[in-house]
């Protein structure tokens, strides 16, 4: 079964039922993680003489899948490692936390005979997720000012992959 539409869990006024404890098992509301998608947070190589840093930030607030997040990770990465390897150090910015939830109903012919509505509809953990909030940078790349409008390009293209509205932010070291 496919994934839901990310339309479906984009909302971040929702409240966010993800308590999960390993030392006080009972008292989490989610019983089982689901997988990660996201694994790997830092890339290239962290140099002391990086003059720019820019910020991949979005502008409203919203709820990203970690499937989306490692997908443009992985877009923008291998843009930045073609255009200038070895001179950059990505880094992304937030950690999955929020657990969506499928309250998975049947479907197909003859199914609404079988369905029993809102009974303990709290739903299942399938996915994680993260909450980014308005100015919340996503990513951040370290680099030389050489290197800028690449560095530019590999956002716009990771920004393909991802809802919502993001702004690129460029400081330069003092």
């Amino acid at each position: 079964m496919a994934i839901r539409p990310a339309r479906s869990i984009r909302d971040p006024n929702k409240v966010a039922w993800t308590r999960f404890s390993r030392s006080k098992p009972r008292r989490s509301y989610i019983k089982t993680m689901p997988h990660a998608d996201l694994h790997q947070f830092r890339m290239g190589v962290l140099k002391d003489d990086f003059d720019t840093t820019l910020h991949l930030s979005s502008e409203v607030p919203i709820i990203l899948r970690d499937n989306a997040i490692e997908s443009a990770r992985q877009t923008a990465n291998k843009y930045i490692e073609t255009k200038v390897p070895g001179n950059y150090y990505f880094v992304v910015r937030v950690y999955p936390h929020h657990i969506i939830r499928e309250n998975k109903m049947i479907s197909g012919a003859g199914a609404d005979r079988l369905q029993k509505g809102m009974r303990q509809s709290f739903g299942r953990p399938t996915d994680r997720a993260a909450r980014l909030g308005k100015g919340t940078a996503l990513f951040t790349v370290h680099t030389y000012s050489s290197n800028v409008e690449h560095v530019k390009k590999a956002f716009t293209r990771a920004t393909r992959k991802l809802s919502g509205k993001y702004s690129t932010i460029v400081e330069k070291a003092a």
